[in-house]
Parts: C-alpha cells; sequence; structure tokens
C-alpha cells in the first residue's frame, strides 16, 4: 500500500473489515418482524447519516488532542488536562438538560442543533488559534483558559449527538434488532475515533495547525444541510407505519410524564443504577487508553511506531470489531441482553490493565492498549447506544442516554484531570518506566467495571406501560413473539 495516498493507505484496512463485517451480518439468519425491503431502505437512509453525523462529531471533539500537541511548547500535557476536563464536565452536565430536551423536541431537531452549534464553536477555536501561531497574540486570560471555554461551548453542544442518535433510532428498530444496532454505534464511534485522530493528524501534516478545527467545522455544516432533508423522527414521518418496538415504552399510551417523575423513577431503578456506575468507569478507561497513549508515545520517543503511527485506524478497527461482536453476541447467544456481553469485556479489560503494569517497555504495550480499546467500545455501544433504549424506552430515550453518557463523562472529566496531575512531565515523562501511575490509575475501574457488569447478568427491559423495568428473570423467546410481530407491517 506504499504507493497509495496515505490518507487511502490508512482507510483501506477499515474499508475491507467493513465489508467483512457486512458479508458475515448479511449471511446470519435474519430476525423476523415483518419489516418490508421498502421500510429497511428507508431507515438505512435515516440512520445512515445521522451515524456520520455522529462519527464527524467525534473529529470535532477529539482533534483538540492533536491540536494541543501540534502547538509544541504552546501547550503542556496538564494543559490539555485542563482543557478537556473542563470540556467533559460541561459535557457530563449538560445532559441534564439536553435529554429532557431532546425528548420534547425530537432527535431530528437537536442533532442539526449539535452540528450547527459544534461547527461554530471549532470555528472559534480555529480563529484564536489562527491568531496565536500567525499574530503571535495573546488571547485576554491566556490560551488555556480561551481554549478551555470555547471547547466547553462545543462540548455543550456535541452533548446531543448521542442523545440524538438514540432518540431517532428508538422508534426505528425493536428490541431484538438492537444488539446489532448496538454494533453499529461502536462502528460510528470508532469511525470517529479514526477521523478524529488519523485525518487530523493528516491535516495538521499538511496544513497550519487551526486547520485542524476549520476542516470538522465544514463537514458538520454539510451534513447539517444533508441531515435536514434526509433525517425524520418516526417511521410514520415517513409514510411507513410505526409499531411497538417490545421496549420499556410498550404499551404506555398515555401523556407522557414530566422530566421530575421519569428521572426520580430511573433512579430508583437498581438495573439502571448499575449500569450508571458501569458507564462512569467506561467514561474513565475509555479516555484514559484512547487520550494518553498518544501522549506516552510521542514523549518516550516512539511516535512513529506502527501502533501510535496509526492510532486512530488501529483504533477504528478495534472498534468496529469490539462493537459487531457484542452486538451478535447480545442478541444471538445472549438472547438480547446486554450485561453478559459487558461483563465478558470488562474482563478483557482488566487483563489489559493488569498487563499494561509489565508492558510500559515493550512493543506489546500499544497493542494491549488496542485491545483494551475493542473491550470499552463494545460495552460503551451496548450500555449507552443500546441499553439506554431499552431501559428508558422510545418515549424517554433522550433522558436515559443524557443519564448514562452524563456518568459516562463523569468518568471522563475525572480521569481528565487526574491523570493529567499525576502523569510525569518534561524529562521526566521519556523514560516509559516512569509512566507507572498511568496503568494503576486503570486497575481499580476495570475490576470495578466487570463485578458490576456481573450484577446485570439477566438485566431485559419489561414492557409494563409507563413503569419502568428492573432486573427481572429472562422471559423465553415464546414470551417476547407477541410484542416482536405487532404493527410492524411497514
Amino acid at each position: 500500500m506504499s504507493s497509495l495516498p496515505p490518507w487511502l493507505a490508512q482507510l483501506l484496512p477499515i474499508l475491507i473489515l467493513l465489508g467483512a463485517i457486512a458479508l458475515v451480518l448479511a449471511r446470519l439468519p435474519k430476525v423476523e418482524l415483518g419489516h418490508t425491503d421498502a421500510f429497511r431502505r428507508r431507515r438505512f437512509y435515516n440512520w445512515f447519516p445521522l451515524g456520520m453525523t455522529y462519527a464527524f462529531l467525534y473529529m470535532g471533539r477529539y482533534n483538540v488532542n492533536v491540536a494541543t500537541s501540534a502547538l509544541g511548547s504552546r501547550t503542556t500535557n496538564a494543559d490539555f488536562g485542563t482543557i478537556f476536563f473542563w470540556g467533559t464536565l460541561v459535557y457530563g452536565f449538560a445532559f441534564l438538560l439536553n435529554g429532557p430536551l431532546t425528548d420534547r423536541l425530537g432527535g431530528r431537531k437537536t442533532i442539526l442543533m449539535s452540528a450547527a452549534g459544534s461547527s461554530v464553536a471549532n470555528v472559534a477555536m480555529g480563529a484564536v488559534v489562527y491568531a496565536v501561531v500567525t499574530q503571535d497574540w495573546q488571547p485576554p486570560g491566556g490560551l488555556v483558559a480561551t481554549l478551555s471555554f470555547l471547547y466547553a461551548v462545543n462540548m455543550y453542544f456535541q452533548s446531543f449527538g448521542a442523545v440524538s442518535i438514540v432518540k431517532v433510532n428508538a422508534s426505528w428498530f425493536h428490541v431484538r434488532e438492537r444488539g446489532q444496532l448496538g454494533g453499529v454505534f461502536g462502528i460510528l464511534i470508532s469511525l470517529g475515533v479514526y477521523f478524529a485522530y488519523d485525518w487530523s493528524r493528516l491535516v495538521v501534516q499538511a496544513a497550519p495547525v487551526y486547520w485542524v478545527f476549520f476542516v470538522p467545522a465544514a463537514i458538520l455544516a454539510a451534513f447539517l444541510v444533508l441531515d435536514f432533508f434526509v433525517i425524520r423522527d418516526t417511521p410514520g414521518q415517513t409514510g411507513h407505519p410505526d409499531f411497538d418496538t417490545a421496549d420499556a415504552s410498550s404499551g404506555d399510551t398515555g401523556a407522557p410524564l414530566g422530566v421530575w417523575p421519569v428521572f426520580k423513577r430511573m433512579m430508583s431503578n437498581p438495573t439502571i443504577i448499575v449500569i450508571l456506575c458501569i458507564e462512569f468507569c467506561s467514561g474513565f478507561m475509555r479516555n484514559a487508553i484512547m487520550q494518553w497513549y498518544p501522549k506516552f508515545a510521542k514523549a518516550t520517543g516512539i511516535g512513529e511506531a506502527f501502533v501510535a503511527a496509526n492510532w486512530g485506524m488501529l483504533l477504528c478497527v478495534a472498534g468496529i470489531t469490539g462493537g459487531m461482536f457484542a452486538g451478535v453476541i447480545s442478541d444471538r447467544v445472549f438472547d438480547s441482553r446486554r450485561g453478559p456481553v459487558s461483563a465478558v469485556l470488562y474482563a478483557g479489560m482488566s487483563l489489559g490493565a493488569v498487563a499494561t503494569l509489565f508492558l510500559l517497555d515493550s512493543v506489546a504495550l500499544g497493542w494491549t492498549v488496542i485491545f483494551m480499546s475493542l473491550c470499552v467500545i463494545g460495552v460503551h455501544g451496548m450500555l449507552s447506544g443500546t441499553a439506554s433504549m431499552d431501559f428508558g424506552g422510545k418515549k424517554n430515550a433522550g433522558l436515559a442516554v443524557g443519564i448514562i453518557d452524563g456518568a459516562v463523562y463523569a468518568g471522563t472529566a475525572l480521569q481528565s484531570i487526574l491523570l493529567g496531575s499525576i502523569l510525569p512531565a518534561g524529562d521526566l515523562a521519556k523514560t516509559p518506566g516512569n509512566w507507572g501511575n498511568w496503568p494503576l490509575a486503570m486497575l481499580p475501574l476495570s475490576f470495578l467495571g466487570l463485578v458490576l457488569a456481573s450484577r446485570v447478568w439477566n438485566a431485559k427491559p419489561q414492557p409494563k406501560g409507563a413503569s419502568l423495568p428492573t432486573a427481572a428473570p429472562i422471559p423465553s423467546p415464546s414470551d417476547a413473539a407477541p410484542a416482536s410481530r405487532t404493527g410492524t407491517g411497514g
């Protein structure tokens, strides 16, 4: 592949993997729910641009990692930790507002708000960096404070992304289809990570650093236009019949409850509390791996080694593999339960965290953290992308994913400020052995996630009208069959 352009050489393995996954999925036995071919086509036209918008939101989110590295002496690892901390803190708390707002406005409107707001915020960050680099301008309060504020604004609008995608898809996918949908959610996350790291890295190699903000801003603006014309909240808005999705909203024909009653009911549900705690661990683990390995590689002089040089591509491949593995075994092996899959993947993460302690000086470290990324993206797709739909129901999907993803970013904020303060800097960072605090910080969270995931092994949503589910005995397939066939004519 040496004769290919760099961007194509990196993209080709991802395309091959996606083709292989598509072939495998096409040969799996279909879950028959009465959907017509026309419905499936229109559903694809709905979720694909929605999902790609979400992926490019990632590029407009994690580009700050590449930007702070490219700014050289103007920013340090601690500065990156500070900027990322404030952004993720706002992101997490924004869900308390944006989750209910998405339930009220619908996912279509809020994904448009997300793309527009993030695009403008990225333009603003690019303008600040442009002035700093080309005119040696010093922003009021300093570069770090200014970027922290603008990144927090960006992350507020970013927080609509996951909520919107889950809210829209909750009306288009039955519970028995959502395991593989969770795998697709993992693919979208993985593509976004690839865009954020490898495409951003190519941008700063080919152009001044401020373009790492302008490029995703332009892409998001283009998807804003496409989404306006294509995405719809429900099948009924496209001429296809709405149908019973057999989630926690199934049978609920009453008026929607207020935010506070739904919030109290969800927070009194033991299953959701455990999922929140698992996803707190996932947020810590995902970003402790994803954000800090590139910093480790650059500091220790292995930035051009294969794993570090192709970080985004390898994360994408790992995430796609983990997401689809999780989705398929959830629906095909564990009867659409999400807990067992999360436990299996957390076991892999825990083994990886232990191994990392002994591999800081080894070339095997890069491949170990890639394997851990495979596991954590699989968990995140299952819980934030799928369980939030199942246990919140399509009526409350926005609030459910808001609460769950809020926990993810609470964990992310903790790791950002913690690792930014305990990891080595300057000359100390050049020695791999000085990075021992990195795996030590991950160990407790990986084992805690494993224990918690085992507590929701049998949890499945129970359609009970307005009632929210608890972890209950698993219904037999015959029990689920009537709900799976109601009203799916489109």
